[in-house]
């Protein structure tokens, strides 16, 4: 009798090996016959999987979103029942930066979803979503409800998780200047 797949295993699979392939050589060398030879599975099945390239790239992003809330969750969890809002938001923002390799090799798929969401607007409104939802979270944590002050702060998280895939700055700089940043929200 053959073996009954999981079909979000599958998937989940192929997109680990669409994003090891974007990881290592960029975007522009994600195709589908490039990700089932890392997948270890032929074109037909990621194909079988996922109609298109698009619906592809939607759902790997979406893969690294989720992990990207994990590492936020297990680390704000780690924090105890009732943080200060400063430590939470540290701790939230940090867990996002690129600093160690799994969420730097995240991070190069997530920079690199970036710039193929500025050519196809069609796959922008998750990104868009969650930066809002971003935003208003952050902004519950300030002293004040400026929104402005919370995307500026998420502007600067992503400007340093860029900083820091770039080799720009060293883990320590890019905490620093966070710091610094938050000294100045929460005086």
């Amino acid at each position: 009798m053959p073996r009954k797949v999981d079909r979000q295993e599958r998937r989940t699979q192929i997109a680990d090996a669409l994003m090891r392939v974007a990881a290592e050589q960029g975007l522009e060398a994600v195709s589908l016959r490039h990700v089932a030879a890392e997948a270890g599975v032929s074109a037909g099945m990621v194909q079988h999987y996922f109609r298109t390239k698009d619906e592809m790239m939607r759902f790997a992003l979406d893969v690294v979103r989720d992990r990207g809330e994990a590492r936020v969750t297990a680390a704000i969890e780690a924090l105890g029942p009732t943080p200060p809002p400063r430590l939470l938001l540290r701790t939230l923002l940090t867990a996002l930066l690129p600093l160690d390799e799994e969420s730097r090799a995240d991070g190069r798929v997530a920079l690199a979803f970036l710039a193929y969401t500025a050519v196809r607007p069609a796959t922008a409104p998750a990104l868009r979503e969650g930066t809002a939802q971003m935003v208003a979270f952050i902004t519950t944590l300030l002293p004040t409800t400026d929104k402005t002050r919370a995307a500026g702060l998420l502007a600067l998280m992503e400007g340093l998780g860029m900083y820091l895939l770039g080799g720009q700055y060293t883990d320590d700089q890019a905490l620093t200047a966070l710091d610094t940043h938050l000294n100045l929200l929460f005086p």
